[in-house]
């Protein structure tokens, strides 16, 4: 599990997907119990900033899907929100 924390630092820069895998790996490792106290607290902390950066990404992925619209003669088309 040492490659969630070894992971780049810059979270901003993962896809959803390979946040969310990290977050899921963070997870595991913390209920299993068996993690030094420092390691356990490390790796907490970054949970918690892998959970903002997965939140701020489903909320971006909600307003596009929000702007999705009918146009006239029942096209679809959508305008894209920042994913940043």
């Amino acid at each position: 599990m040492t490659d969630a924390v070894n992971a780049p630092a810059d979270i901003s820069a993962l896809s959803f997907e390979e946040a969310l895998a990290q977050l899921e790996r963070i997870v595991a490792e913390l209920e299993s119990g068996q993690a030094p106290l420092e390691r356990s607290i490390d790796i907490y902390e970054r949970g918690a900033a892998l959970k903002a950066h997965c939140e701020k990404k489903l909320e971006a992925a909600r307003l596009k899907v929000e702007k999705i619209v009918l146009g006239q003669g029942g096209a679809v088309s959508a305008e894209a929100a920042e994913f940043n």
